[in-house]
């Protein structure tokens, strides 16, 4: 069994184990623990039944860390007989484990860390690498947030926006280190999706598979960011648009609109164009609508404006711009980009340039640093 089908057992374990009476902490460590033992047995001796496999061990490894810690003999009723091996129980843990991860007293990281750890099955070395934190800092910020929904109930209702939020957080990470983040997101969000009928689970599902098809495109040889419109599209997986769009149809045919599904459809105009300039911008400012409609999100108005520019034209996109606040993320980005289109080089170059200096990342303030270089030897000729 590889690595990310062991890993696809972790909440359907672990969620056991706890049901059987053991603190989400201590569960977790000792399915780690586990995961580890089979690893190293498995592929001299593979058990016919592996979830049973390690629910056995890992419930082992639990009675002897709470039998070797005299502060907690008052639970040795919980565990003076051990459960006969056997073929794993039918009950699925797992939407409780999402639920559970995305708890709203964890802060976001929190959420995010314990997820990968506890539904995800990464090491806390993984998680450190993907979040380029030292492994010891990742390792304090999991065990605080085990602490934190230790005592929480699996009878508790979950709320399902926020598990998707945390997902949403993890897929827009991307790539960094050894594990790759957005497939990593993906899994879960199938994984969820197997577990939850729900239209929203649908089309966040549809929405990163959308994504991820325009993956290879997204950046040059030199590491560049390349623009939507630049993108050569024969590089876009197109097995993973028509699985995102046939997911998305499914979804919005159950007549009960959400973010994701109205994000997943802007996407998919995008996928569906041959070329940049046959997209159907009219459409995706009616679906922008629709999401300012659910959301009322001034960054959802900001992405607005610029497909009102590309479908009325770049005054019509300036109008709307100039309805939102100036200092939301990318404003200023967004304004170089219409002024550009409307002709006004000078002030494009000079936003651009500003634009830059705001760039969240490297890779985005390398790109507009170039867009302003771009249009001042421009002007110079």
């Amino acid at each position: 069994m590889n690595e990310i089908a062991l890993r696809g057992l972790t909440p359907g374990v672990l969620g056991i184990l706890v049901r059987r009476g053991a603190d989400f902490a201590a569960a977790e460590d000792a399915l780690q623990e586990a995961l580890v033992e089979a690893v190293r047995a498995w592929p001299a001796d593979p058990p016919q039944d592996p979830k049973a496999w390690l629910i056995t061990v890992a419930w082992r490894k639990f009675l002897d860390a709470t039998r070797a810690d005299a502060a907690r003999r008052r639970r040795e009723d919980l565990v003076d007989e051990e459960p006969s091996p056997g073929p794993a129980p039918g009950v699925d843990d797992t939407l409780q484990l999402y639920f559970l991860c995305a708890h709203p007293s964890l802060t976001p990281s929190s959420a995010v860390a314990l997820t990968l750890r506890a539904v995800g099955g990464l090491t806390t070395r993984q998680i450190a690498s993907a979040y380029l934190v030292p492994e010891a800092t990742m390792a304090q910020r999991i065990s605080r947030a085990k602490r934190t929904v230790s005592g929480v109930r699996f009878d508790q209702p979950g709320d399902v926006a926020t598990v998707l939020r945390v997902l949403y957080l993890v897929f827009n990470e991307g790539y960094s280190g050894d594990v790759d983040l957005a497939a990593e997101a993906i899994r879960l969000t199938r994984q969820l999706a197997a577990t939850i009928e729900h239209p929203e689970v649908s089309g966040l599902l549809a929405l990163m598979l959308l994504h991820h098809a325009r993956r290879a495109a997204r950046t040059a040889p030199d590491g560049s960011l390349v623009p939507l419109a630049d993108q050569d599209r024969t590089r876009w997986d197109r097995g993973l648009i028509a699985e995102g769009i046939g997911i998305l149809r499914a979804a919005l045919a159950r007549d009960r609109l959400g973010e994701y599904q109205a994000q997943a459809a802007i996407a998919a105009l995008h996928a569906d164009a041959p070329t940049a300039g046959e997209t159907d911008w009219a459409q995706i400012v009616e679906w922008y609508d629709e999401l300012a409609r659910l959301t009322d999100s001034p960054v959802v108005r900001l992405n607005r404006a610029v497909a009102v520019g590309e479908a009325d034209g770049p005054q019509a996109g300036l109008a709307a711009l100039a309805a939102l606040d100036g200092s939301l993320p990318r404003h200023t980005a967004v304004a170089a980009y219409l002024r550009e289109r409307a002709g006004d080089l000078a002030t494009a170059a000079r936003l651009y340039a500003e634009a830059a200096l705001r760039a969240p990342n490297l890779a985005e303030r390398d790109h507009l640093t170039r867009q302003a270089a771009r249009l001042n030897t421009r002007r110079g000729r």
